[in-house]
């Protein structure tokens, strides 16, 4: 194959996939977990697309600690695979939210993307280049 000889830095691939994203979900958790009790109860309302209409602030908080605590563990290659289980169902319903919001798929395509990738990188893990694989996690 023309580019098969990159399959050998593979590695290198999923730390720069984990920087970028980790990066982002830092930047757009940050205002979540950051932003008090009233930006909580506004991000934990998308719960009740789910049918669960209790506790949103609670929601919202885990949104905001998944996303931005999350975002520090990706780029670290730490706890990697349950960081990105737990971003999966967050992406999951924040699809959820922006499909009954009415958006349709452009509104939820961030979330969906964003899902399936961690979906993906539960079964890939974090790579050689971290902190999982230095602690043998």
């Amino acid at each position: 194959m023309l580019l098969s000889f990159l399959s050998k830095y593979s590695d290198m691939g999923l730390l720069f996939l984990r920087i970028v994203l980790g990066c982002m979900f830092l930047f757009y958790g940050a205002p979540m977990l950051f932003g008090g009790l009233e930006k909580w109860a506004q991000v934990g309302s998308a719960m009740g697309n789910l049918g669960i209409n209790f506790f949103p602030v609670f929601w919202g908080f885990l949104a905001g600690l998944a996303e931005f605590v999350g975002g520090i563990c990706l780029i670290l290659g730490l706890f990697f695979r349950p960081v990105s289980f737990f971003l999966m169902i967050t992406m999951i319903v924040a699809a959820r939210f922006h499909l009954a919001k009415g958006e349709g798929l452009f509104g939820a395509a961030h979330a969906i993307e964003d899902g399936a990738v961690f979906f993906a990188l539960v079964f890939i893990g974090p790579g050689k280049y971290s902190l999982d694989a230095l602690l043998r996690f």
